[in-house]
């Protein structure tokens, strides 16, 4: 017989897979892109219903007044799920077919987005939910199949801590059939496995600022506040420290924006501190002791092309945005903070300038100590091999401990990395220690001229510097989608 968790979760399974149904009917959504963003709006909106509620019986049992954040017209029990005496849908008052489409289009986006002015600070809900509805558009045209949404929508519930867990499991694997979906499979979806080994090797601690500044979909943010929450003896305190003032993000587009502040709030985070903007427009020399972190995991997007103005903010001058946001990390940390930021394993070696110049600095001012590479196939949709970096600011690297990783088998969509192909590299990292898939190089050794960083395993691993035909292809294939993608952005302006 099936426990209640397992109930609860194959209903919300279902509830899932009938919403993708009928948006898979609406001429206004298109791809996985759309479903994720058009379900994140709504799934927001119930969510902040159900807070509303939780912090109004708190309040009552207390013998205080709660003040709604939303007017009585805009809260969900008005406009979306009205029901009568008996629980029940009211028909009688609950909106359809243009209807509906016009209020959501016409008032209540409208009147959500004016949050923003009215907010007090930017860590506030409020100024969430106006970033949120500035930023996102309603793109279900039916009025009837955004009922039908809204009647599935309205059987989930994020009252309990169990159903928020099983809510954000299923978010998740949504933000993963999307990553899977769109060009860019890297930029939108990071193997958990891969985050959750790098938060193991870099090991934040409650009172540490996290941050990372190219957010996506929160994934290295929420594992982290996973990790640290399940930790014994945590106080009142430790709590509103992990709630309010440890986990900081900036992201650049709009839907993944929508979709990072989504994914903590399920996995816990009731007003996440992620901050839509594009990071590489802020100048290297603005950021002041006061704004830097403890820890810094990142997976930031490689193959961009940054503008000769965004350029100018950097010492190091290069249109790939990934050295960029390195550049970015470096500056960021404190003295002892700890880092781990994927990147191109091209990296390693390229024998540009700017890869030459950045190395040497990485190397300088900060103890690189790890590296992790990473084989193909890592991130799905993405044809690109990348490696791991991990260091500490404030002293100059003295040796570097490097682990090739090999699952023994060839990663895909079907095969995808799991957390057992990780846990020989979480155990041997500890202690530095050698194996037929690990060793270690003293800084000294490494070629002052070109600073070249290449995967060389001495135990007769593969090579990283040289790739393969077929990497070659993939990473050509996934550059032409890129490209596409570019073109088809321009076409919608025109």
């Amino acid at each position: 017989m099936e426990s209640p968790e397992g109930n609860q979760r194959h209903m919300f399974e279902q509830t899932f897979k009938n919403i993708d149904d009928i948006l898979w009917k609406e001429a206004g959504c298109s791809s996985e892109l759309d479903y994720t963003e058009q379900s994140s709006w709504l799934l927001f909106l119930k969510y902040l219903d159900d807070l509303e509620q939780d912090k109004s019986t708190e309040a009552a049992l207390e013998g205080k007044k709660y003040t709604h954040i939303l007017d009585a017209p805009y809260r969900w029990g008005t406009w979306a799920a009205p029901k009568d005496k008996d629980g029940k849908l009211d028909h009688n008052r609950a909106q359809t077919g243009d209807d509906l489409r016009d209020f959501v289009n016409l008032k209540l986006f409208p009147y959500l987005h004016s949050f923003k002015e009215k907010a007090t600070s930017p860590n506030t809900i409020e100024y969430k939910i106006g970033e949120i509805f500035g930023e996102i558009k309603n793109k279900i045209q039916s009025g009837y199949n955004l009922r039908e949404i809204i009647d599935q929508i309205d059987e989930l519930h994020f009252r309990s801590q169990t159903e928020k867990h099983e809510l954000s499991h299923l978010y998740e694997a949504k933000i993963k059939n999307m990553g899977n979906a769109g060009r860019n499979g890297g930029e939108y979806y990071t193997p958990r496995p891969l985050i959750r080994a790098i938060v193991q090797v870099v090991k934040p601690k409650i009172g540490e600022k996290i941050y990372d500044g190219a957010v996506g979909s929160a994934g290295f943010l929420c594992e982290a506040y996973d990790y640290l929450s399940k930790k014994s003896h945590l106080t009142t305190k430790d709590l509103k420290t992990l709630q309010e003032r440890t986990f900081y993000g900036k992201e650049k587009k709009s839907l993944a924006y929508v979709i990072a502040i989504m994914n903590m709030i399920l996995h816990g985070i009731e007003a996440p501190n992620i901050i839509h903007t594009n990071t590489l427009t802020e100048n290297l020399a603005d950021i002041q002791e006061r704004d830097r972190v403890g820890v810094i995991m990142a997976n930031p997007p490689f193959g961009g092309k940054e503008r000769k103005e965004v350029q100018q903010n950097f010492p190091i001058r290069t249109g790939e945005t990934a050295f960029l946001f390195l550049q970015h990390f470096i500056k960021m940390l404190r003295a002892g903070g700890r880092a781990g930021v994927v990147i191109k394993n091209t990296f390693l070696s390229n024998t540009d300038n700017a890869s030459i110049s950045l190395r040497k600095s990485l190397l300088e001012s900060c103890n690189l100590h790890t590296i992790l590479d990473c084989p193909g196939g890592t991130f799905q949709g993405a044809g690109v091999k990348t490696v791991v970096l991990f260091f500490e600011k404030g002293a100059p690297t003295r040796k570097i401990w490097y682990y090739q990783l090999d699952p023994g088998r060839n990663l895909g969509k079907t095969n995808p990395l799991n957390d057992d192909d990780l846990a020989e590299f979480i155990e041997l990292q500890k202690t530095f220690a050698d194996s037929p898939k690990s060793w270690s190089i003293e800084a000294k050794d490494i070629d002052q001229s070109t600073f070249d960083l290449s995967v060389k395993n001495p135990n007769g691993g593969e090579e990283a510097k040289y790739r393969t035909s077929q990497e070659i292809m993939e990473e050509i294939a996934a550059l032409d989608a890129e490209s596409a993608e570019v073109l088809e952005s321009i076409k919608a302006l025109l």
